[in-house]
């Protein structure tokens, strides 16, 4: 069985190259459902398809990725050992390392979503960023929002889980918390080191340390 899978996978592996993706290696590609993809894509080794994924074109695959029942737009870039699952990610996003991006997450173009951050029904709007060792949960982020290194969103109470709305231009400070349901004004900053329980008004800035 383990050879019939390997040949079997080897055929789709010439298939998706004939349509115009590069394998860095074809015996280390496992496709498990349907793959569709656009022309120029690179994908390296050991990464594994599953369910219903379509690539754009340019895309950049690292190794060791792990892509479920997703869209990835054009000219996208997923580093290493990345985890997809139903996503839908707009052109140019780049992902990872380490990044594990969960479902309903939706990533808008220019956006990035960097090493050991995890993202959870969430909406990062063109040309956000979340950089660093973060969890990013049940969140609305607008356009051009800077997320710190180690911001968490505080979604769930033990019981109920609640929504963080982030306005256009936030800047969160490194080590933030927020405690959700909050809304962050537009422009609004928040200095590193808060933990934020109230709304915060546009262009201001909010420090909270205990």
């Amino acid at each position: 069985l383990s050879e019939l899978e390997r040949a079997h996978q080897l055929q789709l592996a010439e298939a998706l190259m004939l349509s115009g993706t590069t394998l860095a290696d074809p015996n280390r590609f496992d496709q498990r459902g349907r793959l569709s993809a656009g022309k120029d894509n690179f994908v390296d080794v050991n990464c594994i398809f599953e369910g219903e994924v379509h690539l754009g074109s340019g895309v950049r695959i690292g190794p060791n990725c792990h892509i479920i029942d997703s869209i990835i737009g054009d000219g996208v870039d997923i580093k290493s050992n990345t985890v997809i699952e139903s996503v839908d990610i707009g052109d140019y996003a780049i992902l990872g390392p380490f990044a594990r991006i969960r479902p309903g997450t939706k990533l808008g173009k220019n956006t990035k979503v960097g090493n050991f951050v995890e993202t959870k029904k969430t909406i990062v709007g063109d040309g956000s960023k979340i950089n660093h060792l973060s969890y990013v949960g049940d969140a609305e982020l607008g356009a051009n929002v800077n997320v710190g290194a180690g911001t968490i969103t505080c979604n769930y109470d033990g019981v109920n889980k609640f929504k963080t709305h982030i306005a256009d231009g936030a800047f969160i400070g490194s080590n933030s918390s927020i405690v959700a349901p909050v809304s962050i004004g537009a422009g609004a900053t928040i200095a590193a080191g808060s933990t934020i329980t109230k709304d915060v008004e546009n262009d201001s800035l909010a420090i909270a340390r205990g």
